[in-house]
């Protein structure tokens, strides 16, 4: 399978990246002439009235973006802004920009969108151009704040707070660019970021520790209400950048697990294709798989809720950033 030999040549030291490694400086050649162009003025930066959180990494592959993103909304909200997110909407081809709505397919506006929005109800818009979405937001929402759940590579949008998140476990692999190694970016590009967020642990270097903290087990179809049986033997599916993270987990927490399926990262699924895993156990997915299978779940599939949890100086630190931005941002918007 592609994804399992990708993460053996990515984090298990196989040999094939040194075929990779030429890819890999044709890939830093382009970066490098992009970045160039933003720093001497040839491109700029679109600034924007309200101030910007960037949550990204400089790692291909899931690292806890989502759940940080979602654990700010819910900062944000309980100090009085109302923050709205923008998104590429990775995996779906969105015309021009389109706002994510509570029941809003996976497949229409891509699966983090959906799962943001259906756990929040915050006000989110996808498009390839994040511009044009962060402006649609502003013009179409009442915000105050705008989150970029990714967007860490996206120069052409001016960003205020950046926010990178580190896998504590495979943290960055053999350290080579794409697509030899997972990296987007050089380790360099850290030193410039406000906040470096490790999911996972231990945290190093300054590093921000978050833990994702497990919910009770949720059906997947919202119409159904039941509690899960935890004698209840289970098929384990992800579709997430890093499946064996979840694994580990469902087992610590003392899951049966009878059998794990891998699929690739933001893959669409089929009734068929589940069902078939569903037969003689119940299923058992994230949350992020979840919302692509609203439409058709069966009523032994559950999903596994997780909350990101940080620390209260990390809360100070950011909120206090944010408070200095919003203040400059409006003393500019009245001449001041």
């Amino acid at each position: 399978m592609m994804q399992q030999l990708i993460h053996r040549i990515w984090y298990q030291g196989h040999q094939a990246k040194w075929l990779l490694l030429p890819l890999s400086g044709i890939f830093w050649f382009i970066s490098y002439i992009r970045r160039l162009l933003f720093s001497f003025g040839f491109k700029q930066a679109q600034v924007l009235p309200v101030p910007v959180i960037v949550v990204g990494n400089i790692t291909a592959g899931g690292s806890g973006k989502t759940p940080t993103v979602i654990y700010l909304i819910e900062l944000l909200r309980q100090h009085g802004y109302k923050p709205g997110v923008i998104s590429r909407g990775y995996g779906v081809n969105v015309d021009g920009v389109v706002a994510v709505t509570p029941n809003a397919k996976a497949s229409d506006v891509g699966d983090e969108p959906a799962m943001i929005v259906a756990r929040t109800q915050v006000p989110m818009v996808v498009g390839a151009k994040r511009v044009s979405a962060a402006q649609t937001l502003l013009t179409d929402f009442d915000v105050d704040v705008i989150i970029s759940d990714d967007g860490l590579q996206h120069y052409a949008l001016g960003r205020d707070i950046e926010i990178a998140l580190v896998d504590g476990e495979r943290r960055y692999g053999n350290h080579c660019l794409l697509p030899a190694g997972p990296l987007r970016e050089g380790l360099w590009r850290l030193n410039s970021v406000d906040f470096v967020i490790n999911n996972g642990g231990p945290a190093q270097n300054g590093e921000v520790l978050m833990a994702l903290e497990p919910a009770p087990l949720r059906l997947v179809d919202n119409n159904l209400q039941d509690k899960f049986n935890q004698q209840n033997s289970v098929v384990a599916m992800a579709g997430i950048g890093n499946p064996q993270r979840f694994f580990n987990s469902i087992s610590q927490l003392g899951y049966k697990v009878v059998k794990t399926v891998e699929f690739a990262d933001h893959q669409a699924f089929d009734q068929k294709q589940l069902s078939d895993l569903s037969v003689q156990h119940s299923l058992l997915m994230t949350e992020k798989d979840a919302v692509k299978c609203r439409d058709f779940a069966q009523s032994n599939w559950w999903y596994l809720p997780v909350n990101a949890k940080l620390n209260s100086e990390f809360d100070h630190a950011l909120l206090s950033r944010l408070q200095q931005v919003a203040q400059t941002k409006k003393g500019l918007s009245h001449g001041i």
